[in-house]
């Protein structure tokens, strides 16, 4: 039974972790900086990652701070809440000190 108990919690840890890094995606979030923010902040999204470094983007995520980054940077352009994890993780991967 402990045996069982254990294996158990394993698995519900192991799936809890897995979902946490699979709910953002680098990619998708190159796609929507492409299709919606590439044309309104006229620099690539490289050049946008690079404003900052992984630290500074952290910072900026976990302050709740990074739309109004997007924001100030894009001109006022206001990106969708949903697509901010995914722009989150584009924006880290490329960062300045990448």
């Amino acid at each position: 039974m402990k045996k069982l108990f254990s294996i158990s919690m394993s698995i519900i840890i192991g799936l809890a972790l897995s979902t946490a890094t699979l709910s953002a995606d680098v990619n998708k979030g190159k796609v929507i900086y492409n299709k919606k923010l590439k044309s309104k902040c006229k620099i690539s999204g490289k050049e946008f990652a690079e404003k900052h470094s992984q630290d500074e983007w952290e910072e900026l995520n976990d302050a709740g701070k990074l739309g109004d980054e997007i924001k100030k940077i894009c001109h006022g352009y206001k990106i969708n809440e949903k697509d901010l994890p995914h722009i989150y993780d584009f924006f880290y991967e490329n960062a300045n000190d990448a």
